[in-house]
């Protein structure tokens, strides 16, 4: 292989031939915080299915990992803008759509007759449609919510008070994703009641919360390392 420019200056491999050609890997982190962004919101969104209760706490099995989705939202937001997480969370919103045609097509295929999982298989990814309007419906609000609080912030503060703006758009965020998620998904997973409805809302809030304050100095880190990478000059 060697390598050429293309009429616009762009360097591509060619073969022995010199006739083949590919688009070259830009070096950039955005597809890989993209990616992982992805796949916590579509594990998230299976592991929510579950309820759970620890103690008086009523909550889902999606505790523990969905807020990395906003940890990673955020560092998307500061480092790349608006525009590029905006995008980031339209295609975990097609991820999702994907994953759920393919868990209702799996579901409709006749089981073979050494299969005696179908009606687990089913019953758990049979919660999906609902789960998946909750999660999209919030998603959408608190993702969209939270890059623009902290873009707004960051428009007006410039470089300075990042934890300011971290914490911020997490509030925001949060309390829109987390109040339409439970509205939708508490009587899918058994809450019924009111007491418990507003507890589960208000646990969500608060643990996810919670949680992104804690790990501030992590995404501090990290933004610090992508900026560095990718010659951020702020």
């Amino acid at each position: 292989m060697s390598d050429t420019t293309s009429g616009q200056g762009v360097p591509v491999e060619t073969g022995a031939s010199g006739k083949a050609r590919f688009i070259p890997v830009q070096k950039t982190y955005y597809p890989v915080i993209v990616a992982l962004f992805v796949a916590v919101f579509l594990i998230s969104n299976i592991t929510a299915t579950k309820g759970v209760a620890i103690g008086p706490v009523i909550t889902d099995g999606a505790f523990f990992l969905f807020p990395v989705a906003y940890v990673l939202g955020d560092v998307l937001s500061e480092c790349y803008g608006f525009k590029a997480t905006r995008t980031a969370v339209w295609t975990g919103f097609a991820a999702m759509l994907l994953m759920t045609v393919a868990f209702y097509a799996a579901i409709a295929l006749p089981a073979a007759d050494f299969y005696d999982g179908q009606d687990s298989f089913a019953a758990v990814l049979g919660l999906v449609p609902r789960i998946v309007l909750a999660s999209l419906a919030g998603y959408l609000v608190g993702q969209l919510l939270n890059s623009w609080s902290l873009v707004a912030i960051k428009k007006r503060t410039g470089e300075k008070t990042l934890w300011a703006r971290l914490l911020g758009s997490t509030v925001v965020g949060e309390f829109g994703d987390t109040l339409v998620f439970c509205l939708i998904a508490a009587p899918v997973i058994g809450i019924t009641t009111i007491g418990d409805t507003v507890n589960y809302t208000v646990a969500g809030f608060f643990w996810k919360t919670l949680v992104e304050v804690a790990v501030m100095p992590l995404t501090y880190l990290v933004i610090r390392y992508v900026k560095n990478k990718e010659n951020y000059t702020g």
